[in-house]
């Protein structure tokens, strides 16, 4: 069943601004000093004010194109190569001042790489923009503000590509939305594209090894995601090999 949860506002990254507070009005000091003495001048501390990009680095003018000006986080995928199943995770907030980047995280994506044309079965994760609405899980709702999903049909049974074991790889998941129906459950199967060009593309937990399309990270790192996404902020991946989301 999926529940919604109240909208918990996140703290902004706020810039440091120095500002002074003369007034205007003469100050007759209680003490003047004695002609030709010095007076020590008070010392500014040393503070480097570093802005944050107002575009999201690694992006060229088609992909950025392709984010919602509404978008407010953007969880940016970025495979080491085209055919390559190694990538980082970093989700950036937008505040007043530009894109702000949290930490770079290790991640796995499909087996053989990357595509701008996926389809069902080619082991390669779809390269474009798309928006994030929904979570669920094996496990309870660890605290996001997306509808979540609690339930058994998120068991992960098998081994992966390297003989390792899939179970817990669906204990948190958020569905990118990539030819599935927006609002419903991770688990729905909807496909407006058709059956022939994939589907179930997500978010999940790492079982150390490549997927078959989708994005994996750490278990914590899982948790840190849901918490931190907001539907208000109306969250979106952006994902691809490096090249692919340079266009």
């Amino acid at each position: 069943m999926i529940t919604h949860k109240p909208r918990v506002a996140l703290l902004a990254a706020a810039s440091l601004l120095l500002t002074g507070c003369a007034g205007g009005a003469a100050v007759t000091p209680d003490h003047e000093p004695a002609a030709g003495t010095p007076v020590p001048a008070t010392p500014m501390p040393d503070v480097a004010l570093e802005a944050a990009p107002l575009q999201l680095p690694g992006l060229g003018p088609r992909t950025r194109a392709k984010v919602p000006s509404e978008a407010r986080q953007a969880v940016v995928v970025t495979g080491r190569g085209r055919n390559s199943s190694q990538s980082t995770v970093v989700l950036y907030e937008r505040g007043d001042t530009g894109w702000e980047p949290g930490a770079s995280r290790p991640a796995h994506n499909a087996l053989r790489g990357w595509t701008d044309h996926h389809r069902a079965g080619d082991l390669r994760s779809p390269v474009g923009v798309f928006t994030l609405t929904d979570a669920g899980g094996l496990l309870r709702d660890p605290g996001t503000r997306l509808p979540y999903d609690h339930g058994v049909g998120f068991t992960a049974t098998g081994t992966g590509f390297e003989g390792e074991p899939l179970a817990g790889s669906f204990d948190y998941v958020i569905a990118i939305n990539y030819n599935r129906k927006p609002g419903t459950s991770p688990l729905d199967w909807t496909r407006p594209l058709g059956a022939g060009r994939g589907g179930g593309i997500w978010l999940h937990v790492d079982h150390d090894g490549p997927t078959q399309g989708c994005v994996s990270i750490a278990r914590e790192h899982m948790r840190e995601l849901l918490r931190a996404l907001d539907p208000d902020r109306h969250p979106v991946v952006v994902m691809g090999d490096a090249k692919s989301l340079a266009r």
